[in-house]
């Protein structure tokens, strides 16, 4: 599991590590059953609190990303698979949310905005 921290992110830190991980689950980078780092080891790894760790982590378990096993340590979670696409799907439409956002502070119209999606996607 990689995750990386930037001073110059004015999320807070327990949030930049909970939403790295559910990308990593997202993704299938990370699979039910695999392990987690212990708190202590990835307060130590990433050089920050235990506390912010820990909170990250109780997050994950809170919204059914990880599970914790007392004396054990935190496992990926078995994520259902249409809860998963459904996640892949929200995903996606915040960043073309965003897109669209833009696109409009700009003045793009939509037709311009359906071709530019369709030759990033590669349809034609």
């Amino acid at each position: 599991m990689k995750l990386l921290i930037s001073n110059a992110d004015p999320t807070p830190i327990y949030e930049l590590i909970m939403k790295q991980i559910q990308s990593q689950i997202i993704s299938g980078d990370l699979n039910a059953g695999e392990q987690l780092p212990s708190i202590r080891k990835l307060a130590l790894e990433l050089q920050i609190s235990v506390i912010t760790t820990k909170r990250a982590y109780d997050e994950l378990e809170n919204d059914g990303f990880i599970n914790s096993v007392t004396g054990k340590g935190s496992f990926i979670a078995e994520q259902s698979q249409d809860l998963l696409k459904e996640k892949k799907m929200k995903r996606v439409e915040d960043k073309l949310s965003e897109a669209v956002d833009e696109a409009r502070a700009l003045g793009i119209p939509l037709t311009d905005m359906r071709v530019m999606l369709d030759l990033i996607h590669g349809d034609q």
